[in-house]
């Protein structure tokens, strides 16, 4: 396994690590403990907290597609929706703590794991080829 791969790897199961941790973390902020129907909550923390949810697994969803794709193009166009997800779930944190969720070492734990994935995520980012070679194979 090359050394690109095997940070693909890394990155790619901190991204997992990252969508449980906000599970469990939207688990236990959100009032409505189904979380399948957060969407139909009425309270903005619910809304928050299935937004977070929501871009929680977009990380990884574009982490695994950045991943599959030979395209340097379509791995920048998912390294650019990545990046605008991690903006959101700061934002998130922030707007829970907004709307009284008292248990801030759960939000700084969330922003830690972030900040996290975000350094090694860049790091992998910087392995890239830069090669414009979209050219199909």
């Amino acid at each position: 396994m090359s050394s690109e791969n095997f940070g693909a790897v890394k990155v790619y199961q901190k991204a997992e690590s990252l969508y449980e941790l906000s599970r469990h973390l939207v688990s236990y902020v959100s009032f409505n403990k189904d979380l399948v129907k957060l969407y139909q909550s009425n309270s903005l923390r619910d809304i928050i907290a299935n937004s977070l949810l929501t871009d929680a697994r977009l990380i990884s969803k574009n982490m695994a597609q950045a991943l599959s794709s030979k395209s340097y193009s379509e791995r920048l166009r998912n390294a650019t929706f990545i990046n605008i997800m991690i903006r959101n779930i700061n934002s998130y944190c922030t707007g829970l703590e907004k709307d009284g969720v008292k248990e801030k070492e759960y939000l700084n734990l969330l922003r830690s794991e972030i900040k996290s994935f975000r350094k090694s995520y860049l790091k992998w980012i910087r392995t890239l080829p830069n090669s414009s070679d979209d050219s199909p194979s």
